[in-house]
């Protein structure tokens, strides 16, 4: 949430907001606030207004092993989604996905109701990696490392950000490997080995930033974050002022 949206709903007025800003009466964990439009949590941070603790509802973070076959939607007419799989005590309409992930696509996805941090985790230019389990229907090799390391580009013309391509086996028929990229155009990692020559028949996501998935969590499952990634959380928030 927005420092100045938390604290309106703490009825602060606006002016109220700026002159304390500009004496530095607001703090942040002990620290001066920088900006009035700054992403902040009072579940994860300690916020005061000359003085006075301010403290609203604080966000839900969850963690999901999305399962084959579900959509990354809100809703949909047709097929399940990944909101379809939260409890109704978990549940509340703010809730979203951070990024998507493909119907035939599974593995990590980040669900919380904090707007900023999934602006903070997907726009270009903070580079969040994310790093994917992937399989081909054929053959791997080193020229193909270095066409992902270069940048790949799409039949269009449009050219992909290097990329970190690790192969752990490889054959005529089929290779598994892992892939890290920085951005998330469209279908890109199913394109992106198109580019090279072989189709992916499976694709897993295991890591999104510093967030790792859970190998407990079995597919279609999900938990509340852990303190150590409500850390990673903080740490983002930290980064977004």
């Amino acid at each position: 949430m927005r420092l100045d949206v938390l604290l309106a709903q703490a009825h602060i007025s606006r002016k109220k907001m700026k002159q304390a800003l500009l004496k530095k009466k607001i703090l942040v964990d002990d620290c001066p606030a920088r900006k009035l439009s700054q992403n902040v949590d009072t579940g994860l941070q300690t916020i005061t207004i000359e003085a006075q603790p301010i403290f609203i509802n604080s966000h839900q973070y969850f963690m999901m092993n999305k399962p084959l076959g579900v959509v990354t939607a809100n809703s949909d007419r047709k097929h399940q989604t990944v909101l379809d799989l939260i409890r109704p005590e978990d549940f509340n309409e703010d809730l979203y996905s951070v990024g998507r992930l493909d119907r035939d696509t599974c593995g990590l996805l980040l669900i919380t109701d904090n707007g900023p941090l999934g602006f903070q985790l997907l726009h270009p230019q903070y580079h969040i990696t994310k790093m994917y389990e992937v399989e081909v229907n054929g053959l791997l090799d080193n020229q193909m490392i270095k066409a992902f390391q270069k940048g790949i580009v799409f039949l269009d013309g449009t050219i992909c950000k290097p990329a970190l391509l690790t192969i752990h086996s490889s054959t005529p028929n089929k290779s598994t490997a892992t892939v890290t990229i920085s951005e998330g155009k469209f279908h890109q990692i199913k394109k992106m080995f198109l580019t090279v020559g072989v189709k992916v028949t499976s694709l897993k996501r295991t890591h999104f930033g510093a967030f790792e998935l859970d190998p407990n969590l079995a597919a279609g499952e999900y938990r509340a974050f852990n303190q150590s990634e409500l850390e990673i959380v903080k740490h983002y928030l930290e980064k977004s002022y």
